[in-house]
């Protein structure tokens, strides 16, 4: 197992020089120089649309093509099944309502309450379009575990998407997705994951997940700011999205509407290949990000159970479903007494930044009985320090106490 040197790691980051201490992955990583050089080296360069004629479409085309190769090596996807766009919840929107144009009265999908709204409100809404049914998911609010039977319990022959996450972007709770997303297969179903908070954490492998659909963000893995679905490209094929009537109808160019942002593009290859060069010297980059992921779970997971023996030690803190058994490095806590974001505010005077809010996470906020203030989120990044972890429990005593 490769060890994993935090310090060399951070010197790749010229943000962290401002000196705050970033529990803000969740939201949106920190940028290593490599890749915002990619961008702007880009950006500086003759680009056209893409072709083979003159240099600046043969760079277009090659951008392209490379972003689809490192997307699908960091998945495990095949680069034909990688579909670009704005954001994962564009992507989503725009998948759900093509799905949704085969569905009617009757049918029915399901969603969990786990959700980032993102893989809960364009199903809900592609639902009522065509007059289906949405069925909702519990899961545990103790224990911050979705149950595979609370999902499989809603299965019928009806069924046609199960809308799940593959971790919690409030909880860093990880479901079974292998297991539902097998059960949605026995009804007929198809399954779309939301990957975007599990993607920075572990190296993942559509295939093993049995995910129809696998989508993600590059922003929350040190990429600028897209998203990306890994689907297969046959499933693709059977998919007719609205799109302009000149443009190809090729897969999977059929589903990315307008001309790619180049830039952000080359700056997701560029990410990629910095997660793989944490180890170097490996036989292929998907070997590389392996032995990279390994070693960047053990330096997160050390600091993860510093920060959980912390926060349980200082009074008036509690933490909320820290007690699934699968998790990110992912801390959400509450101080009696203060709303989450006036802890949020105070951490940030001190250079610790930890936000507060619902995240996006509404329906699992109101189910942990945090409402729509939600509480603080704390995240372990590979950039995270344990002097950095240390700090922000010694604000965090120091905020109970007051």
């Amino acid at each position: 197992m490769a060890d994993f040197d935090v310090t060399r790691f951070r010197s790749h980051f010229p943000a962290l020089a401002e000196g705050a201490a970033h529990f803000d992955g969740p939201g949106g990583s920190q940028v290593p120089r490599s890749v915002a050089s990619a961008v702007a080296d880009t950006l500086c360069s003759a680009v056209a649309n893409r072709g083979q004629n003159t240099a600046a479409e043969r760079r277009a085309d090659a951008i392209v093509l490379d972003a689809r190769r490192a997307a699908a090596d960091l998945v495990g996807g095949t680069p034909d099944g990688i579909v670009f766009g704005r954001s994962m919840t564009q992507l989503t929107y725009d998948l759900a309502r093509t799905l949704a144009k085969d569905w009617g009265p009757g049918d029915e999908v399901v969603v969990t309450t786990l959700d980032h709204d993102a893989n809960i409100r364009p199903w809900v809404q592609a639902a009522e379009a065509r007059g289906a049914t949405v069925r909702w998911a519990d899961f545990d609010a103790t224990t911050g575990e979705l149950d595979v039977a609370a999902v499989t319990g809603l299965l019928s022959e009806r069924t046609r998407v199960v809308a799940v996450t593959a971790a919690s972007n409030l909880l860093g709770s990880r479901p079974d997705v292998p297991a539902i997303t097998a059960a949605a297969r026995e009804v007929g179903a198809l399954s779309y994951v939301d990957g975007v908070h599990l993607t920075p954490h572990t190296l993942v492998d559509v295939g093993a997940l049995g995910a129809d659909f696998y989508a993600c963000s590059p922003y929350k893995f040190f990429g600028p700011h897209l998203g990306f679905v890994a689907a297969r490209p046959a499933l693709l094929e059977t998919l007719a999205p609205d799109k302009l009537a000149p443009s190809t109808n090729a897969v999977p160019e059929r589903f990315e509407l307008g001309t790619l942002p180049y830039e952000l593009l080359a700056g997701t290859t560029a990410a990629v290949d910095f997660l793989a060069g944490i180890t170097p010297d490996a036989e292929s980059r998907r070997a590389a990000l392996a032995t990279a992921f390994d070693a960047v779970a053990r330096h997160e997971e050390a600091l993860m159970a510093r920060l959980e023996d912390g926060l349980e030690a200082a009074g008036r803190v509690t933490l909320h479903g820290s007690r699934a058994r699968r998790r990110t490095p992912t801390v959400l806590f509450s101080v009696d007494g203060l709303a989450p974001a006036e802890v949020h505010a105070r951490l940030a005077r001190r250079g610790v930044n930890a936000p507060a809010g619902t995240f996006y996470a509404l329906e699992c906020s109101r189910r942990l009985g945090l409402g729509d203030a939600g509480a603080v989120r704390a995240g372990i990044a590979p950039y995270t320090t344990e002097a950095e972890v240390n700090t922000l429990v010694e604000e965090i005593a120091g905020i109970a106490e007051s």
